[in-house]
């Protein structure tokens, strides 16, 4: 019997759709492709519901007839490659023949075009890789295919795509790919009929400015560097502008984006010592390469590109980027033309110069033998160790430390499950305490942490948080993907307890919850944001989220003045459902056993 038998044309698109249609964001990325190689100079993106629903791409280009209209939908089929060598000196973006036929695999597709010679048009419609009608029409110049209900008969594949505002942050991201190189081209997207991006042809340092946002172009200094390897050129964001997150940062080799942690780490170390920990540049670098060096077919999404020279490229990049970095003064030099004499303040170089005067106290008598007493706060053996005639006793010294006689019995320690009151001391960021079984260590943050967030979220399901209102609002400059996140959840983040109000690219904060202390109101705000572009959560969890980086934003110190404040926190903190994990689910306490003790005393 045989047992290997050839797939059929459906299954194996299906398959192949698989690796190249990934989300609507694929989709976005293999059109606006097409769309740059057909001479395209301008292109609008029109997507509903995340892309799921619809795709839409117009573009000027070149246009085909009805005979490469319809073989454009076949597998295998392009116009890239005619011989092997065409593979190693690619110039154009797509070149496998996958994307359309991938793409009508798995969705319901209808393309118009028309070339410049034509009188008419091409109508095209495919619904699951079949050919469902072919007409001829009146339409422009360029071509308009229209992508519907993606993965409409791979229910499963359909099930595992995020919420519309996650598919479409993944949307944007290829649209700001082909937007930032090819800065030539006029390109528009809008999301549910509501313009995101509308961006004029210009050159990369405008397209820049335009993608980050109202004063972009002062935040970002250009770089350069060429040599017969490479030729290294672009933008990065200077370091006062470093994010905690890693948005804004594209690599392009031939104008091709592609990922690559090795070249983020050149980055990084250029900037070290610079910018703060967990934060990241923005980076705008473009490589220019022989084609015949560089492989960008080892991944279906054609993401990842291996270089030959990949060593000799990141210490290129190293260095162009910290020579940028000095010329611009944007990083800490030495002067050694600078006088090493005392630089005076200017209110002091008016002032007159004044002779030294010394003065004798004349009743001095260094011969004066009168016995001075020891501050009365001190222990007897402070006083007589070294001062006085007699050797101190062992009860001074007992004193001293303050240890008494006998074990006091009155308050016997208690364990963690009785409701006496705990002595406690503070250490840096810790409460100490003995316990029946030992010591128990509270780590002060994460109790901190419980507690408000015990309180709030309480509050928080009832109704909105307490607002406090600020004297004087604060303003704060946004990018383009903080406003959209901000206007997602602008509901969620009144009833979190804040006043915002949002102005073009401005954002003004006028009330804030009253946990949080006015120097931390901007940080946590931008801290919401940054876990707002990277959950995809229900609104439930979202509130979890928020109010947990909101608690963290708001316990920046925790001294305390005197034990009855320890003690309350402590009675705080076992009056929660869940005392031993912070809302981060990090360890509250810690219990070091009496036995354990003795082995670190051994």
């Amino acid at each position: 019997m045989q047992v290997i038998k050839r797939l059929p044309i459906h299954l194996s698109n299906q398959i192949a759709a698989g690796e190249v249609v990934q989300r609507p964001s694929s989709v976005v990325k293999e059109l606006l492709e097409n769309s740059i190689d057909a001479g395209a100079t301008e292109i609008t993106v029109s997507v509903r519901d995340g892309g799921r629903t619809l795709i839409s791409i117009l573009d000027n280009g070149t246009g085909m007839n009805e005979q490469d209209a319809l073989l454009c939908f076949e597998r295998h089929a392009t116009s890239k490659l005619s011989s092997i060598d065409d593979l190693f000196q690619l110039g154009t973006m797509g070149f496998r023949g996958e994307a359309l036929a991938s793409i009508a695999a798995v969705a319901q597709v209808e393309m118009k075009t028309k070339t410049s010679a034509a009188t008419t048009g091409f109508y095209i419609r495919f619904e699951g890789g079949t050919l469902i009608s072919k007409e001829e029409v009146i339409c422009a110049k360029g071509t308009l295919i229209e992508v519907k209900n993606l993965f409409f008969n791979i229910p499963a594949r359909r099930n595992f795509l995020k919420s519309d505002a996650i598919e479409f942050n993944h949307v944007e991201d290829a649209f700001l790919c082909i937007a930032l190189a090819h800065p030539e081209v006029s390109l528009v997207l809008h999301n549910n009929n509501q313009p995101v991006y509308n961006l004029d042809a210009s050159n990369l340092k405008r397209r820049i400015s335009e993608v980050l946002g109202k004063g972009g172009a002062d935040k970002i200094f250009p770089i350069a560097s060429e040599t017969d390897i490479v030729t290294v050129h672009g933008f990065l964001g200077k370091p006062e502008f470093a994010k905690k997150t890693r948005g804004n940062q594209f690599f392009f080799v031939n104008r091709r984006f592609f990922k690559s942690s090795y070249y983020n780490h050149a980055i990084q170390t250029a900037f070290e010592g610079l910018i703060p920990d967990k934060t990241h540049p923005i980076y705008f670098i473009f490589f220019e390469i022989n084609p015949a060096k560089i492989d960008v077919n080892i991944h279906p999404t054609k993401t990842e590109i291996k270089f030959d020279e990949e060593r000799f490229i990141y210490s290129i990049l190293l260095s162009t980027i910290r020579q940028s970095l000095g010329k611009f003064n944007l990083m800490p030099s030495l002067d050694f033309e600078l006088e090493t004499a005392f630089d005076l303040p200017s209110s002091f170089r008016q002032q007159p110069i004044q002779e030294p005067v010394i003065r004798v106290d004349p009743q001095f008598n260094p011969f004066d033998n009168e016995k001075k007493s020891a501050p009365k706060a001190f222990s007897p053996a402070i006083q007589q160790e070294g001062f006085g005639a007699a050797p101190p006793k062992e009860s001074d010294w007992k004193e001293f430390y303050h240890i008494s006689e006998e074990p006091s019995t009155e308050n016997p320690i208690p364990d963690l499950n009785t409701n006496a009151s705990i002595e406690c001391i503070q250490t840096g960021k810790y409460l100490v305490a003995p316990v029946r079984s030992g010591i128990m260590l509270i780590d002060l943050r994460r109790a901190l942490e419980r507690v408000l967030y015990d309180e709030s979220i309480a509050a928080f399901v009832k109704h909105p948080l307490h607002t406090q209102m600020l004297l004087f609002p604060m303003e704060r400059a946004l990018e383009k993907q903080e406003i959209r996140v901000l206007q997602s959840h602008l509901g969620l983040f009144e009833q979190l307890g804040f006043k915002l109000e949002l102005y073009e690219s401005t954002l003004a904060i006028s009330g804030a919850p009253e946990i949080l202390h006015e120097e931390g109101i901007l940080g946590c705000i931008e801290s919401l944001i940054v876990r707002l572009e990277m959950q995809d959560q229900q609104r439930e969890d979202l509130a979890h989220i928020l109010m947990v980086e909101m608690v963290r934003s708001s316990v920046k110190h925790y001294p305390f003045g005197n034990k009855l404040e320890m003690q309350q926190l402590i009675e705080q903190l076992f009056r929660c459902q869940e005392h031993h994990l912070s809302p981060s689910q990090e360890k509250i306490i810690t219990i070091i056993r009496h036995e354990d003790l003795h082995q670190f005393l051994r």
